[in-house]
């Protein structure tokens, strides 16, 4: 079976469900401030591709419409569990990031926090994104990338092999990725380890 598809990650996420939420902990200052730059207003279509176990509605003070999708049961299962204690309203459903089961313009706002490095089209899943987002709508993006310039770096290129077969691919560069998809990125920082990990803010024009 390839490494590069869907169904090996919704085995891998499968068995990393149990425990995502504690490997994840270093991720929480980097999704509170992802959510601060999507800047959610109350009454506002919110939907979160790759969802996860639902870490980021920890977040969620506003008061959006919020819908969340992943391609994995078991980290929709937690996320449906976390949702519940938080007290949120979240229509969450299985769903594969590459075809979204929405029309055209249905969200105000998109977040993909790490999926974009993890889906094997990535460039697919930011046309997607975009099409469901209406015209003016924002799209927030956190997670790992190269950078866009110059050759890969050589440690990017050793780690990735092993990377790909645990839970992520880190080769990827943002620029190319959104180049075509309509999202024109309006703000974009350094999120931690000197940039690996990276925060994008775009609308749809």
């Amino acid at each position: 079976m390839s490494i590069n598809t869907n169904l090996w990650n919704r085995i891998r996420y499968s068995c990393w469900a149990p425990i995502y939420d504690l490997i994840a902990v270093p991720t929480r200052p980097m999704r509170r401030r992802s959510l601060a730059l999507a800047n959610l207003q109350p009454g506002e279509r919110v939907l979160f591709v790759g969802a996860g176990t639902g870490l980021d509605l920890d977040f969620i003070t506003a008061g959006p419409i919020v819908t969340a999708t992943d391609l994995t049961p078991a980290m929709l299962e937690k996320l449906r569990r976390r949702a519940e204690q938080l007290n949120l309203a979240v229509g969450a459903r299985v769903m594969d990031g590459h075809a979204l089961e929405f029309a055209d313009g249905s969200f105000d706002v998109v977040v993909l926090h790490f999926i974009v490095a993890v889906i094997p089209d990535p460039v697919r899943c930011i046309r997607e994104a975009a099409r469901v987002l209406r015209p003016g709508g924002r799209a927030v993006i956190l997670d790992k990338f190269a950078p866009d310039d110059g050759p890969m770096p050589l440690w990017l290129r050793l780690l990735n092999p092993l990377a790909i077969v645990l839970a992520t691919n880190v080769n990827r560069r943002l620029g190319s990725i959104l180049a075509g998809s309509g999202l024109r990125v309006v703000h974009r920082e350094a999120a931690a380890l000197r940039g690996f990990f990276q925060i994008a803010l775009a609308v749809k024009d």
